[in-house]
């Protein structure tokens, strides 16, 4: 593994192609490069928010997240190859139940806001359905498994909720609550009552 990545600026790109993982070259803005793109921005932005203060159990979901979305890129980079396996998509699904399960019900909308952290989850959370959509569209003119839909999709709800338990965690100094969105509509009803 250590001499896998021997030189960096190859010069091959220079035309305006890259090599996939099979040794195949398409160009720079083939849906493939984009939705593998996506993916590794997801994976920097989840990079960023482990370098926040978090709770343990929390940065350690991330850690394996941050794995398996290798896994999916890899995935992707090497068309017809399987590599993100659906017991990756089962384990976002339990740790979407777990976490969610310990909020409050949602009465109200609410805003990408609160603490550094949970402003950062909801930076992934936007960038994992851009990576869901960019996958979709991928999926409509080539073969593409789905376990790397389905984990995007579910890797999406999962941080929406993280952003949420964030905003209650101590150690990402949490103010307890959840910004919500101040409706006019919803605010006249509640007048009018």
């Amino acid at each position: 593994m250590s001499n896998r990545l021997t030189q960096i600026a190859t010069r091959t790109g220079d035309d305006g192609s890259t090599g996939l993982g099979d040794g195949s070259r398409v160009p720079k803005n083939h849906l493939r490069v984009a939705a593998m793109g996506d993916v590794d921005e997801l994976n920097s932005n989840l990079g960023l928010l482990l370098a926040e203060p978090l709770p343990i159990d929390v940065r350690e979901l991330l850690v394996a997240i941050q794995h398996e979305l290798f896994n999916l890129g890899g995935e992707l980079s090497i068309p017809g190859y399987e590599l993100l396996k659906a017991t990756a998509v089962a384990q976002l699904d339990a740790a979407l139940a777990q976490y969610n399960a310990t909020l409050p019900r949602l009465q109200e909308f609410i805003l990408p806001a609160g603490t550094r952290a949970t402003a950062i989850a909801h930076v992934c959370r936007t960038v994992a359905r851009r990576a869901e959509r960019a996958v979709v569209a991928l999926a409509a003119t080539e073969p593409v498994n789905e376990a790397p839909r389905q984990y995007l999709n579910r890797l999406s709800d999962l941080m929406f909720v993280l952003a949420r338990v964030l905003n209650r965690a101590s150690e990402c100094g949490g103010s307890g609550d959840d910004v919500y969105w101040r409706s006019e509509k919803l605010a006249r009803a509640a007048e009018d009552q």
